[in-house]
């Protein structure tokens, strides 16, 4: 289709992020399922998770019969909103997987972490797909005395599991100002294991290539239900059923991919608690303020307070920034609406102009958010149950563009049956406790998001650690 001829621009989805805003022609939704389906794989979900796995079962099977079911359009969630950043972390501290898995076990999931951000860039370069993809590192910044300290906590830590200085770093006032123009840097704590992207262009072109490789992605389709049935259209024995408002789909394995979604699906509201992150993003900015604030190369960067913020300079020169701060929704509740809380883009943009005081007067041109899925115990986890066929992955606590890559893989080899290192990870197969029920649920989320809000203010005033943030990291399992 040329773009003379293309259909106008769909706004709803235009208004999901700046980065939906940016794509190049129009968001055309593909088409929904009408009628009965027998498949090999049905795929729940058309992000990251969802698209890196079907990416690598058709790479590894290209027999096998794929569909993916997404009740939006490719990348409506967390995949085409988040901040665009391809990074190492693994939600899980190394302190608590050393306990749990031991030093072997916790640099295995670090290398295989590091190894998912080099993949997602040599996939994007060997399938064309253009995200801006640059792979800068990333710096927290410390700019009090507690960050420093906590900072420099952390380096230590690293080095006492056996993480060099090559893959973690304290770099001092200067060096760190030298990376990032912010006021108040005092030192900061390096990592080269991050690239920023463009996340929608991204998810969008990823799912254009699973197409190529024959896989069909059915949009506007919901799935209501997913039971064992009967064999469906084709012999053979139990299968599973998936419900959807255009018609059934059996089979062999299903594959649940819905993240912060996944509180949407029956049985699904203390299984993951759906957290908001929300970001705003400026207009572009002149040259002389972008070499003013650094950032070059595809650095992205964060600091070191307890309510997270974190911001990357986009491809086409801006400031995309986000963070923490809106509140949790009683019974996991996900709503449009929920997406803007003017009072939290308005911090943001107040944070950013104090960060770099060069953007006073500068336009905030988008404000944007959604739901991250946060298992209790704050682990992410990938799985698969060969006798009922359900296959699952997510919990990523924001840090899902790279880890979502590593579950693809992952999955993938489970549902083929191939062990390789990827299958042997400590994440594989873990179980999370349940979220209390409400309104403990409710009471105990949102009085952590403002402990945090009241740990950051303790520690500015006081200059001493918070020892309420430190409880609220153990009951989070940090």
């Amino acid at each position: 289709m040329t773009a003379d001829s293309s259909p106008p621009t769909d706004q709803r989805w235009r208004r999901l992020s700046y980065w939906f805003d940016s794509l190049p022609g129009a968001v055309v939704p593909r088409p929904a399922l009408a009628g009965d389906l027998d498949v090999d794989v049905a795929i729940v979900g058309a992000g990251y998770t969802g698209l890196w796995t079907a990416y690598y079962l058709a790479g590894l099977d290209a027999s096998l019969r794929i569909a993916v079911l997404e009740k939006e359009v490719a990348g409506f969630g967390a995949s085409g909103r988040n901040g665009g950043w391809c990074s190492a972390f693994f939600a899980v501290s190394n302190g608590k997987l050393v306990e749990q898995v031991g030093r072997d076990g916790m640099h295995a999931m670090r290398r295989a972490m590091e190894k998912a951000v080099d993949e997602v860039g040599a996939v994007a370069a060997a399938e064309g797909i253009d995200c801006d993809y640059r792979k800068g590192g990333t710096i927290s910044l410390a700019r009090s005395s507690t960050q420093v300290a906590a900072g420099r906590a952390e380096v230590e830590d690293a080095r006492s599991v056996g993480i060099g200085a090559e893959d973690l770093a304290w770099y001092d006032a200067a060096d760190a100002s030298a990376l990032v123009g912010a006021t108040g840097v005092l030192g900061g704590v390096f990592s080269p294991h991050c690239a920023a992207i463009h996340p929608a262009r991204l998810v969008r072109g990823l799912a254009e290539v699973v197409e190529r490789r024959g896989v069909t992605i059915y949009e506007g389709t919901p799935v209501l239900g997913v039971s064992r049935s009967g064999s469906g259209p084709a012999p053979g024995g139990t299968r599973n059923r998936l419900r959807t408002p255009g018609g059934r789909v059996w089979a062999d394995v299903v594959v649940r991919a819905t993240e912060g979604y996944t509180a949407a699906l029956p049985g699904g509201r203390r299984q993951v608690v759906p957290l908001y992150s929300l970001m705003v993003a400026t207009e572009p900015l002149p040259e002389a303020t972008l070499e003013s604030i650094g950032l070059r190369g595809g650095l992205t960067f964060a600091d070191g307070r307890h309510l997270i913020i974190y911001g990357q300079r986009t491809g086409d020169g801006r400031l995309a920034f986000g963070g923490r701060g809106a509140p949790y929704h009683f019974a996991s509740g996900i709503e449009e609406s929920f997406d803007r809380v003017p009072a939290v883009h308005e911090a943001l943009g107040d944070t950013l102009r104090e960060l770099f005081p060069e953007l006073d007067g500068v336009s905030v041109t988008h404000a944007w958010g959604g739901p991250l899925g946060v298992h209790r115990d704050w682990y992410p986890s990938v799985s698969f149950d060969r006798s009922s066929g359900v296959a699952s992955a997510g919990g990523y606590v924001g840090d899902g563009v790279s880890t979502t890559n590593l579950a693809g893989r992952t999955l993938a080899d489970l549902i083929t049956g191939r062990h390789s290192d990827e299958t042997r990870l400590c994440w594989v197969g873990h179980r999370s406790p349940h979220w209390e029920p409400e309104p403990l649920r409710w009471l105990g989320v949102n009085a952590g998001l403002v402990a945090m809000q009241w740990a950051d203010r303790t520690e500015a005033r006081s200059g001493r650690p918070s020892r309420l943030a430190g409880a609220v990291d153990r009951l989070t399992g940090h």
